[in-house]
């Protein structure tokens, strides 16, 4: 793992690499043209020292040996035609013997030589060279044009450590921006004179602001509708509970039934408000992809609905005969037809219909739930997803929340609701349909 060093340091680290590798790379380039250029400069010295003394008689003492040979570390030696060594310069102790006439390369215990025979009507001459010279001096000349980038190392660390500081001074002003923000500042950060590499980050900054204003706008309206709403029953409560300390025992059961009544309702509105809460919530938008089967879960549904039907003698009926299922969290779908079953046992008269239908149609799963209640208007249909919202006139007590439910759920699944009119065009129906 990298230590925690700075994006400055890392950078100054990397680009050095990259420098130190690639004066590697090009030392050994340039080595190895080097070496090729001084090959072709050495054969040319070995041809030539040849030609140049075919015309010489050689004794068994040594010629007047040139400085440019001498410098060049050339072993001249010369053969009779029947193979015998008439003269050797002597230079080293272990030398090549005859080889091919022309170039050749030989290889003796204490070197490698490179070696030029050339044959004249007296004898042949042979010119040889140990190869270190060759590669001496390649390394040499390699050498003295990798020193200047070298020595300017130091100097190109420094320029990188200025130019990548200047290149990262709109981050350090970003962080102090963003640093000197209050904890519910929800404004964009601005994206002007910032680096195209740097703006991609603050886009999505930028939207991850947005997304916490909006979760934190929901949970102040939340607690806002929660004072509200409840300042209504609670009142009441402290009310009937002061009216059965000074009622009689005739009264005494009246006000208890009250109670219980108001507590119902409460309890009703709290259940509502924190489901409407776990809707919005963005955690919820994880769950919603496990095969459903809304038949099975509309029969459940009913079936935990069913006494509080009877109580009110309220044909509660079922017609859920297709077995698909759709992709989404069964306990948001529960909540969604519990809401929808639950509206319409409230709102419909007593001795009425409330039907339930899971169908199919072109292919998609649509469920149903209508009611022979009051219904609503088609001018307020509109207005009765949102939260709190109650129809002028109804009498059934509510808080407004169980729509509002619904339509939270129906959009986490990318469902549509749809509101008709009801069972023999009074009542309402409303229809989920799904994708």
């Amino acid at each position: 793992m990298m230590p925690p060093w700075s994006l400055r340091t890392r950078l100054l680290l990397l680009l050095m690499l990259a420098l130190l590798l690639t004066g590697a790379i090009v030392g050994v380039g340039l080595y190895q043209r080097a070496l090729a250029e001084a090959d072709r400069v050495f054969d040319e010295q070995l041809h030539e020292t040849a030609l140049a003394l075919r015309d010489r008689s050689f004794l068994p003492t040594s010629p007047a040996y040139g400085e440019r040979e001498a410098a060049a570390d050339l072993v001249v030696q010369v053969w009779s035609l029947t193979g015998v060594r008439v003269y050797s310069s002597q230079r080293h102790a272990s030398m090549p013997g005859l080889t091919r006439f022309g170039f050749s390369d030989v290889q003796t215990p204490d070197a490698r030589w490179r070696v030029y025979g050339l044959q004249t009507p007296f004898n042949v001459i042979q010119v040889a060279q140990p190869m270190r010279v060759r590669e001496q001096r390649a390394a040499r000349l390699a050498a003295s044009l990798l020193a200047p980038l070298a020595l300017t190392l130091p100097l190109l660390g420094l320029l990188i450590w200025i130019t990548v500081g200047r290149a990262l001074r709109p981050l350090r002003s970003l962080a102090r921006e963003v640093e000197a923000r209050p904890a519910g500042e929800g404004a964009p950060l601005p994206t002007q004179q910032l680096p195209a590499e740097v703006r991609p980050l603050v886009s999505a900054l930028n939207d991850l602001l947005s997304r916490l204003s909006a979760l934190r706008d929901r949970e102040r309206r939340f607690i806002a509708d929660a004072a509200h709403e409840l300042r209504t029953p609670l009142t009441a409560l402290r009310l009937q509970l002061r009216a059965l300390d000074g009622a009689s025992d005739s009264e005494r059961h009246e006000s208890i039934a009250a109670l219980n009544a108001g507590i119902d309702r409460a309890a009703r509105l709290v259940e509502q408000m924190l489901a409407l809460a776990r809707q919005d919530a963005p955690e919820a938008q994880a769950h919603v992809n496990a095969p459903v089967v809304l038949a099975d879960l509309a029969r459940d549904v009913v079936a935990d609905l069913l006494p509080a039907a009877d109580a009110r003698h309220i044909d509660l009926g079922l017609d859920a005969r297709d077995p698909g299922a759709v992709r989404g969290d069964a306990e948001g779908l529960r909540a969604l037809l519990r809401n929808l079953v639950d509206n319409a046992l409230r709102y419909a008269p007593e001795h009425s219909r409330v039907d339930v239908q899971v169908e199919r149609i072109d292919g998609a799963l649509r469920l149903r739930v209508t009611d022979e209640g009051p219904g609503i208007p088609p001018a307020e249909r509109g207005r009765v997803f949102d939260r709190f919202y109650r129809v002028a006139g109804n009498s059934a007590g509510g808080s407004g929340l169980g729509l509002a439910i619904v339509r939270s759920i129906a959009d986490a699944h990318g469902a549509v609701v749809s509101l008709d009119d009801g069972l023999a065009g009074r009542g309402l129906s409303v229809t989920v349909r799904f994708p």
